[in-house]
């Protein structure tokens, strides 16, 4: 579950950039190799991207480094909040308070391939929340099809009507469940209002977008696309007639 920065090889970084090595560095003059991990600050900028910058270490040391050999304090910093590592070491992952199955296995629609898609809600402590790094809007990884909003970010997704949030409340498959979670799941339909009618509508129009994209590139279209359709489509409808106030643009 990580969030990566791309810094731009070719920008030339200015003196006073504060720097933290990725490769272990031999001082200028000779003396014990800088460990990866090290912090220094530029000192000298070259004339362009193939050359060395100069960097001061807090000891006064300094080196020679290209710039594939560091990275900018701030990014590592801001990266490290969001990095696997971080997560686990801050137990982050361990905040989840609530767990769900969505997608096409959640309504029997899977096939044996198909991934099992799981989303959620974490609530950090108080400390990570306050500090000065903050806590990730979200956890998500690619390899295992997950996610996990921050508490007042998925409330903030969920009051604006998000498909993908609102599934999660209505859910079939809750793997887990706090206590905190089962006030949420109890109070779900206070989330459904007119906006619903403008949200899911967008989500359809993507997928028609991405069928109409098929059949003309293919001749062909894709079931999951028409699948994905329908069923908000059907869940849209269900949503505007469970909140009283949007059951006008139901009918």
């Amino acid at each position: 579950m990580s969030r990566r920065h791309s810094d731009n090889p070719n920008m030339i970084l200015p003196a006073g950039t504060q720097i933290v090595t990725r490769a272990p560095v031999a001082p200028v003059g000779g003396g014990d190799p800088r460990p990866i991990g090290a912090v220094a600050e530029i000192v000298a900028a070259p004339l362009d991207s193939t050359h060395t910058y100069r960097a001061r270490f807090p000891d006064g040391a300094e080196a020679m480094l290209r710039r594939a050999q560091f990275v900018v304090l701030k990014h590592e910093q801001r990266e490290r909040i969001a990095s696997a590592a971080a997560l686990d070491e801050y137990g982050l992952l361990q905040c989840v308070i609530f767990r769900c199955v969505v997608g096409s296995r959640a309504y029997g629609l899977d096939e044996p391939s198909s991934d099992v898609d799981r989303r959620g809600v974490y609530l950090p402590p108080a400390d990570a929340h306050w500090s000065l790094f903050g806590v990730p809007e979200q956890l998500d990884s690619d390899e295992t099809q997950e996610c996990y909003w921050e508490l007042q970010k998925f409330l903030t997704l969920a009051l604006k009507a998000n498909p993908n949030v609102l599934e999660c409340l209505y859910s079939p498959m809750v793997e887990l469940a706090t206590p905190p979670a089962d006030e949420l799941l109890a109070m779900r339909d206070a989330f459904l209002s007119k906006l619903v009618y403008q949200t899911y509508n967008g989500y359809v129009l993507s997928q028609f977008k991405k069928l109409n994209t098929r059949m003309r590139n293919h001749g062909d279209i894709k079931w999951k696309h028409a699948m994905h359709l329908i069923r908000l489509l059907l869940a849209g409808i269900v949503g505007l007639q469970r909140d009283p106030s949007a059951r006008p643009l139901g009918r």
